[in-house]
């Protein structure tokens, strides 16, 4: 006898598995945790295996587990192609999005995905720069949505998560340790001034050590342990790391991701896209 494998159930699972717990699941699923739960039980009921390791402080797959998150992914994603093509013909257009580099990985990648299978005719444009070129761009009306990091939230604007500024330097860098400290920070980066003043109360001097909006050239400087530099906590690239300076740098004040939506951008398309931001943004932390 065929059996067949219960698509809500295997979303459940695809979600808990992603996520990392039923309770982050139930949030981004828009579901109770106990009905998350249910679904799980009952996807390892029809296939008689266990798929989740319960007995691990925090989820853990079983090898049976691992071996079917491979097949359930695909089986969403085409799932959700298939009906994305056959009933979303109606939605055409374009959505423009902005958001600073610095926090377009990893969630922006997850919208656009989710996105494009709900909605595949319309074309999403991201625009990436500094924050107070977004609110600017977006006072013009030149993008729908835009994501910022800052200090407070602005008239209209919606906090997703809030997160550390922390300091970055090269990988087993010394540089933090040198007096005057040099910074290296893009010339319109909203975190520079925050920094500095930071420093300044502290009494530590300081001194610029490039002058640049390359963020690469910041990078770059960074990484050779020539500065450092600040950046919201998890989201500095491969090339530098969280400086472990045990109090010898302050503190820095944790930042607001915040979500601004244009006064037309009231459709279901608009809707579409403004959900999956407030879901994947505020996977980004526990």
């Amino acid at each position: 006898m065929m059996r067949n494998l219960d698509m809500t159930a295997l979303r459940s699972f695809v979600a808990v598995a992603e996520t990392g717990g039923v309770t982050k699941a139930s949030g981004f699923l828009n579901l109770t945790q106990s009905a998350v739960s249910m679904q799980l039980k009952r996807l390892e009921e029809s296939m008689g295996l266990s798929l989740i390791d319960r007995s691990a402080r925090t989820v853990a797959l079983t090898s049976s587990g691992e071996q079917l998150l491979s097949y359930a992914r695909r089986m969403l994603d085409l799932n959700d192609e298939a009906m994305a093509r056959m009933t979303a013909t109606a939605y055409e257009g374009e959505i423009v999005v902005g958001l600073p580099h610095d926090i377009v990985h990893p969630a922006m990648p997850k919208v656009l995905q989710r996105f494009a299978a709900e909605f595949p005719r319309v074309r999403v444009q991201l625009r990436s720069a500094h924050t107070r070129f977004l609110k600017r761009m977006f006072a013009k009306g030149e993008c729908d949505f835009i994501l910022t990091t800052e200090d407070d939230v602005g008239l209209g604007g919606e906090t997703l998560i809030q997160v550390p500024l922390v300091w970055y330097g090269a990988h087993k860098g010394t540089a933090w340790r040198q007096r005057p400290l040099r910074l290296a920070f893009c010339t319109n980066c909203i975190f520079r001034a925050g920094a500095q003043r930071a420093l300044d109360t502290a009494g530590i001097d300081w001194e610029m050590s490039v002058e640049s909006d390359s963020e690469p050239a910041i990078e770059a400087t960074v990484s050779a342990d020539l500065a450092i530099t600040a950046q919201l906590e998890g989201t500095a690239s491969g090339h530098m790391e969280q400086i472990s300076h045990g109090g010898g740098l302050p503190e820095l004040k944790t930042q607001m991701i915040n979500l601004y939506s244009g006064e037309l951008t009231q459709g279901e398309v608009a809707r579409g896209m403004a959900g999956l931001i407030r879901q994947h943004y505020r996977l980004l932390r526990g």
